[in-house]
């Protein structure tokens, strides 16, 4: 059996099934990453950063196009009245409206810090700066939570420009805020930068390519089928060749049978327990010639 595993011929249905099944595989797991990064968020287009005045006016909402935009801000943070927006990743993040010095204000996030007490929160830049981000849509308030919750003072839980007004009466505020990114120059203890991410959008599953999958390993189980099919019937085709194959004992029992049958041999009338006839004795005479029986003596009556 071992020497028909490893006959040539053999030898090549093992390598072409192996090979098979290794392409099978990789083609199928790379359809299966294809159809799990189509649910994954996908990048949108992000244009250059241009000045927050273009994109947001006040009174007035900013339209879907301008949403994560990156923006450029000129002006003076009013330190007098930043605030903390709490329960921001474990921590706060401080909020101060920058006068962009034409009568209107943005509110903008200029970092994340992990208390009240953290040495950033009294530490702004002071004097004209500029600064760069991305605008983000104001937030809804919800008024049951804020009745619900005690927090202290100085903290909100929103960005929202709705209640932004209230607290920071005698500020015309545009729509939306800014996360920053980057300010110059810097403040004397920076906090830390919070994530803004560039706009995305919903990933949709594209089951086809989870078909194609499945269709490839599918593929690699028929050749798997197929190398046991032709070894099978290699192995079955070897064994009746090797049945068929008289040894040399088995030829010698088939010959002694066959002159047994036929009558051969010196010895194959006496083995057979057969009486010799009259023409054998003739033909044991001596000399080769035939010996004349003797006749009996004739008596007078």
């Amino acid at each position: 059996m071992l020497r028909i595993l490893f006959s040539a011929r053999v030898v090549v249905l093992h390598l072409l099934a192996v090979g098979a099944l290794v392409v099978c595989g990789l083609l199928g797991r790379w359809q299966l990453g294809v159809f799990e990064d189509s649910g994954m968020p996908q990048s949108l287009r992000d244009p250059a950063p241009v000045a927050v005045a273009t994109l947001t006016a006040p009174g007035k909402h900013m339209t879907a196009d301008a949403v994560s935009r990156q923006v450029t801000a000129e002006g003076t943070f009013d330190v007098s009245k930043q605030l903390l927006v709490a329960e921001r990743d474990g921590g706060l993040w401080l909020l101060a409206p920058l006068d962009l010095g034409d009568g209107t204000s943005i509110p903008v996030v200029r970092g994340w810090v992990a208390t009240a007490g953290d040495p950033a929160v009294t530490a702004p830049a002071e004097g004209r700066v500029t600064l760069s981000g991305r605008l983000r849509p104001s937030e809804s308030t919800d008024s049951v939570q804020r009745r619900t919750r005690q927090l202290p003072p100085g903290q909100v839980l929103t960005v929202s420009s709705a209640e932004l007004v209230n607290l920071w009466r005698g500020t015309k505020l545009r729509d939306g805020f800014v996360i920053a990114t980057a300010q110059s120059p810097a403040p004397a203890v920076a906090a830390r930068p919070v994530s803004a991410p560039p706009p995305t959008e919903p990933g949709g599953l594209t089951w086809r390519n989870l078909a194609y999958a499945a269709q490839w390993w599918i593929f690699g189980l028929f050749a798997v089928f197929m190398w046991w099919h032709f070894v099978r019937d290699a192995l079955r085709g070897g064994t009746r060749k090797i049945d068929a194959t008289p040894t040399a004992a088995t030829e010698a029992d088939t010959a002694t049978v066959t002159d047994t049958e036929s009558g051969a041999g010196p010895d194959s009338a006496s083995d057979a327990g057969i009486a010799p006839g009259p023409g054998a004795a003739h033909e044991g005479g001596a000399g080769g010639e035939p010996e004349t029986p003797a006749l009996p003596a004739r008596t007078a009556p």
